[in-house]
């Protein structure tokens, strides 16, 4: 999908913070949102990895797409945002890391429905490919699952929208982007009641490179 020509993904630059944590906290009014210290620390530990959508004829960031480097074997797979981020900090990023974590992506409500998610997570991707990275693994929301959670498990519910027979908000969107399911996890997020507090470990594999040893999500 081309994006139109008003808009454009670059690297995140310290003159958008103030902007990106406005419309962080429009998209997540629950949740504190980012503040200019720890968007610069994002930028300070893996600058290439921080990336912005552009409406270009304000100059704005409208959308960010934000990642770090990790050696998943580090971790395990029912681990908390938190952890993986470090408290949002990013501090816990490695160098010679062999997944892409992609922390967060988000798009002002004023902005929707241009295709800048999926051209933030075609430009996650590209990293991927440039760094020779084995995979992008990340976390899908699930914020059609509150609906139904009283009378579906989440796995079921997961599995159902990956047969395409139910929609997700979010998941729906994660797949057609090209993104897989690794399994359903609870807790990832705190506070997210649309969701029941559920979310889907999601990850895209690139092709070009073999997996490392400890490659399996455990």
């Amino acid at each position: 999908m081309k994006l139109p020509h008003e808009y454009r993904i670059r690297l995140m630059q310290p003159a958008d913070y103030a902007a990106i944590g406005e419309i962080c906290r429009v998209v997540y009014p629950h949740d504190t949102p980012y503040t200019a210290e720890e968007l610069a620390e994002h930028h300070v530990v893996y600058p290439q990895g921080q990336f912005v959508a552009e409406h270009v004829p304000t100059a704005q960031p409208v959308g960010v797409h934000f990642t770090l480097r990790i050696r998943m074997a580090d971790y395990h797979v029912d681990d908390a945002w938190d952890v993986l981020t470090a408290g949002g900090t990013f501090s816990d990023h490695d160098p010679v890391g062999p997944t892409l974590y992609g922390a967060d992506v988000f798009v002002s409500p004023d902005h929707q429905h241009h295709g800048l998610a999926h051209a933030l997570t075609d430009a996650t991707r590209g990293l991927v490919t440039e760094e020779n990275l084995w995979r992008m693994v990340g976390g899908s929301r699930l914020p059609g699952y509150s609906a139904v959670a009283g009378v579906m498990a989440a796995d079921e519910y997961v599995r159902e929208v990956v047969a395409g027979s139910r929609t997700d908000p979010v998941l729906s969107a994660h797949l057609k982007d090209g993104w897989q399911v690794v399994r359903p996890i609870h807790g990832y997020l705190q506070h997210d009641v649309e969701s029941a507090n559920w979310a889907a470990v999601i990850q895209w594999v690139n092709p070009d490179r073999p997996p490392p040893p400890e490659f399996a999500l455990r």
